[in-house]
C-alpha cells in the first residue's frame, strides 16, 4: 500500500540530517531553473544561450552553478549507505536503483521518439536540436554512477587520511591543469571530471563525519581561489559551458570550478543552523519529502518539457522576442510557469520509476558483475549525452574522451550495464542489512 508523504514525515526520526535532504532538492531546483533562464530560443527557431547573449551576466553563475552542491549532498548519503550496508553489490543497487530506473525509462522514451521522427523523416531544424539537447542531463547521471562506483576505496581513504585523501584530489586538478595549460599535454584534461568532482564528493564525507568544522575558511579560501584563477589564468568567467569558449570550466572541469564548489560548501555549511531549523517546519519537511520522491524524474524531463514549450510557442506562433529584449524579460514568467506544468506532466507520467523495486532474492551479490555494469552505465550514459538521440540510423558519433561513440551503442551499453548491477544485487551482498536512507 503506497505511503503518503504525510506519513513519512511523520515515521522520520529526529536524527536524520533533514538539512541534507533541503540541499538536495534546492540545488537540483536550482540547476533546473537556471537551464530555463538560460534557453534563448529565437522565432527562426535557433536556440541559444543567454549569458552569450549578455555577458555581464556570466557573473551570477558563481551563485547559480549550484552542482556541486548535490555531489557533496551525494557524498554525505553514500557514507552512511555504505556504513550500513558494505557489500558492493547490494551497496551499488541500493544507491542506483531510483536514479538508474527513471533514467532508463528516459533513455528508452527517447530512443523510441527519435527513431520514429527519423523514420517520418522529421529530425531537421529545432527538431533535430531538440533530439540532441534532451540528453544533456545525462552528464549528471554519468558523473553520479562513477561517484557512486568510487565510493568504497575513497572512503577507505578517508577513513585512514581525512582531509589528506581530499587534499590529494585537489592536487592531483592542479597537476592536470599545470599539464593542460603549461605542457600542453593532450587528452590529460579529461582526468579531471574524476579530481575535481571526486574532491567535491569527498568533503561530502568529511561532512558525515562532522569533521568541516571552519566553513568560513573553507568559502573564503575557495571564492579567492577562483577569483585569483579567473583574474589571472586561462579560465573563463563562467561556471558553467558557454558555446564558442576555447576552455570551459565545466567540460572537462577545471580547477577554478573546483575553488569554485569548494565556496559553495563553505557557504552552505555556514547556513547549516538556520536551514536545519527551517527544515523542521512540519510544512517544508513535507515539501522536502514530496520533492525528493519525483527530483530524478524532474531533473531528467525537465529540458524536454521546456523545449516542448518553445516548439509549440513556434508552431503556434507565438510571438518569441529578442533575446534579452525588454518584451523577452517579460515573458520569462510564462514561459518558466509553461515549462513547469509540462514538467508536472511529465513527471505525473514517468513518476512510479522511481518507486524503488523489491529486492532480488538468490545468491549473494556478484561484486564483479556490479562493477563491469556499472562501468557500462557509466560510460552508456555518458557516451549518450554527447551524442544525443539524433541520427540513430546514421551512425552520427561523438567523442567521449578520445574515443568515438554512436547513439545505438551508447543506449546498448546503459541498458546492458543496468540488467547487470540489477541483477548483481542479489539477496544481499556481504554482510549487508536494510536501511531507509
Amino acid at each position: 500500500m503506497a505511503t503518503t508523504v504525510s506519513e513519512l514525515a511523520a515515521r522520520t526520526p529526529d536524527t536524520r540530517d533533514r538539512y541534507i535532504d533541503l540541499l538536495r532538492v534546492a540545488s537540483l531546483a536550482t540547476v533546473v531553473l537556471g537551464h530555463w533562464l538560460m534557453a534563448a530560443v529565437t522565432a527562426d527557431g535557433s536556440i541559444g544561450n543567454l549569458l552569450a547573449v549578455v555577458p555581464e551576466l556570466q557573473v551570477l553563475t558563481w551563485g547559480f552553478q549550484i552542482m556541486p552542491v548535490f555531489f557533496f549532498v551525494g557524498g554525505f548519503s553514500h557514507a552512511l549507505s555504505y556504513r550500513s550496508r558494505p557489500g558492493y553489490a547490494g551497496f551499488l543497487r541500493s544507491r542506483l536503483q531510483r536514479l538508474l530506473r527513471p533514467t532508463m525509462v528516459f533513455i528508452a522514451v527517447w530512443t523510441a521518439a527519435a527513431l520514429a521522427v527519423q523514420v517520418l523523416g522529421g529530425d531537421g531544424g529545432l527538431t533535430g536540436v531538440a533530439l540532441r539537447l534532451v540528453a544533456q542531463p545525462l552528464w549528471f547521471i554519468g558523473i553520479y554512477l562513477a561517484m557512486v562506483a568510487f565510493t568504497p576505496p575513497l572512503l577507505r581513504l578517508h577513513e585512514r587520511y581525512g582531509w589528506g585523501a581530499f587534499a590529494a584530489l585537489v592536487a592531483g586538478a592542479a597537476l592536470v591543469d599545470a599539464a593542460r595549460f603549461a605542457a600542453g599535454v593532450p587528452y590529460v584534461e579529461f582526468l579531471n571530471f574524476a579530481f575535481v568532482w571526486l574532491a567535491v564528493h569527498q568533503l561530502g564525507f568529511l561532512r558525515a563525519d562532522d569533521r568541516i568544522r571552519m566553513p568560513a575558511a573553507l568559502a573564503v579560501c575557495g571564492l579567492a581561489g577562483a577569483a585569483a584563477l579567473v583574474a589571472f589564468g586561462p579560465y573563463p568567467l563562467s561556471m558553467v559551458g558557454m558555446p564558442g569558449e576555447k576552455v570551459s570550466n565545466m567540460a572537462p572541469p577545471t580547477l577554478a570550478l573546483l575553488c569554485h564548489g569548494l565556496w559553495l560548501v563553505g557557504a552552505v555549511e555556514l547556513l547549516r543552523g538556520p536551514g536545519a531549523r527551517l527544515a523542521r517546519r512540519p510544512a517544508v519537511w513535507r515539501a522536502v519529502i514530496a520533492a525528493n520522491g519525483v527530483a530524478m524524474t524532474a531533473f531528467l524531463w525537465h529540458l524536454t518539457a521546456m523545449l516542448g514549450v518553445y516548439g509549440a510557442m513556434l508552431a503556434l506562433d507565438v510571438p518569441l522576442p529578442e533575446p534579452a529584449s525588454g518584451a523577452w524579460w517579460a515573458q520569462v514568467p510564462l514561459r518558466l510557469a509553461a515549462a513547469a506544468a509540462v514538467t508536472a506532466l511529465l513527471v505525473a507520467v514517468f513518476r512510479a520509476a522511481e518507486r524503488p523495486g523489491p529486492r532480488p532474492a538468490g545468491a549473494p551479490g556478484s561484486s564483479p558483475l556490479a562493477a563491469l555494469g556499472i562501468t557500462l552505465c557509466l560510460f552508456g550514459v555518458l557516451g549518450l549525452s554527447m551524442v544525443g538521440f539524433g541520427g540513430l540510423l546514421e551512425g552520427r558519433s561523438a567523442l567521449l574522451v578520445a574515443v568515438p561513440v554512436t547513439a545505438p551503442a551508447a543506449v546498448g551499453m546503459a541498458l546492458a550495464g543496468w540488467l547487470l548491477v540489477e541483477r548483481a544485487g542479489g539477496a544481499g551482498g556481504r554482510g549487508g542489512r536494510r536501511v531507509s536512507r
